[in-house]
């Protein structure tokens, strides 16, 4: 690890509480002009430090950089060994961990990036992605299933998300089906699920959980056609790095069991859509029907007249309640 990674690390652990220049060199075993150089460096890359003279060094409560020893930090147990790999700027998270994947990337490996150049959400859609104020990270899972697995522990992220944010945020958020998070009818977060396929076992090799979250994004800042539909969380006293972590744990653990009869029942209670009359498009038509229910595999079954449609994919828009749940 580089003096640098150490000088974080320790600062981390210790944020907004001095440290003096030489009881971080004799810590790290070097000398008080590579810890100040170290340190400049530091600053130069965004970091808040505070330098006092005759106290030392101390890492702003406001710096919210990502850094793999910021979310090492808050992992626990056996998580706190997992790969993590953080980025500047990648074009997608999910690319990114695409590759470590196909490279032998263990189970559990979390990438994060400070933005994305081309963030991919569904259908070939973008997800604006602006330097420092998302979390814009992937994860990569090593299942024993087959492809019907990925719906549900699509819906297990969600409710891993949900959870964290509550949690660490006290926000009530809900989720879109199947994989968009919302906060007072805004979207603030995406998920997206794609699986490496091992095909001589006709099962999955890898599955690669991308997650973008509007943290701190200004209304403005986001391009005209999402200003009336995107938000962001503005948390308080809660960093991009604890977020990180906490989501990555939820996740982690949702994933090993993710279509438990708790879970779904959990989803459902987060879900907009039951009893909302929903549209979507079916080979290039417009059809449209009241979400009646969320089976336990994670479909959304659409009553469409005297009709039932079972949905497993795809992208709906959710208009005027017509249908109360009984």
């Amino acid at each position: 690890m580089s003096v640098k990674s150490e000088i974080i690390k320790v600062l981390e652990e210790n944020r907004e509480q001095a440290i003096s220049g030489q009881e971080l060199a004799d810590m790290l075993h070097v000398t008080r002009a590579a810890v100040w150089k170290a340190v400049k460096a530091l600053k130069k890359e965004g970091y808040a430090i505070h330098a006092a003279q005759n106290r030392g060094y101390s890492l702003a409560g406001e710096s919210d950089i990502l850094s793999e020893e910021g979310i090492r930090l808050f992992l626990k147990g056996d998580q706190k060994s997992n790969r993590i790999v953080v980025k500047k700027s990648v074009d997608s998270t999910n690319v990114f961990a695409k590759k470590l994947a196909i490279e032998g990337a263990a189970h559990g490996t979390i990438v994060a990036a400070e933005m994305q150049t081309k963030g991919r959400g569904r259908n070939g859609k973008s997800f604006f992605s602006p330097e420092g104020t998302g979390i814009y990270m992937s994860l990569i899972l090593r299942p024993r299933g087959k492809l019907a697995e990925i719906l549900p522990i699509t819906a297990a992220t969600a409710v891993g998300i949900v959870r964290v944010i509550r949690r660490m945020t006290g926000m009530e958020t809900k989720i879109k089906w199947v994989n968009d998070i919302y906060l007072e009818n805004r979207k603030i977060c995406g998920i997206l699920t794609e699986a490496i396929m091992d095909f001589e076992s006709g099962g999955i090799d890898a599955l690669i959980i991308g997650i973008g979250l509007n943290i701190r994004t200004e209304q403005e800042a986001f391009p005209v056609e999402l200003r009336d539909t995107a938000a962001s969380l503005f948390p308080e006293k809660v960093t991009r790095n604890e977020l990180i972590a906490e989501i990555a744990e939820e996740v982690l653990e949702l994933s090993e069991a993710p279509g438990t009869m708790e879970i779904m029942e959990e989803y459902r209670q987060y879900s907009l859509v039951l009893g909302k009359e929903i549209f979507w498009e079916e080979k290039g038509i417009e059809r449209s029907g009241i979400a009646k229910e969320i089976t336990a595999d994670g479909a959304l079954k659409v009553l469409c007249g005297s009709e039932e449609v079972l949905l497993r994919a795809g992208v709906i828009s959710v208009r005027s309640c017509l249908w109360n749940r009984k």
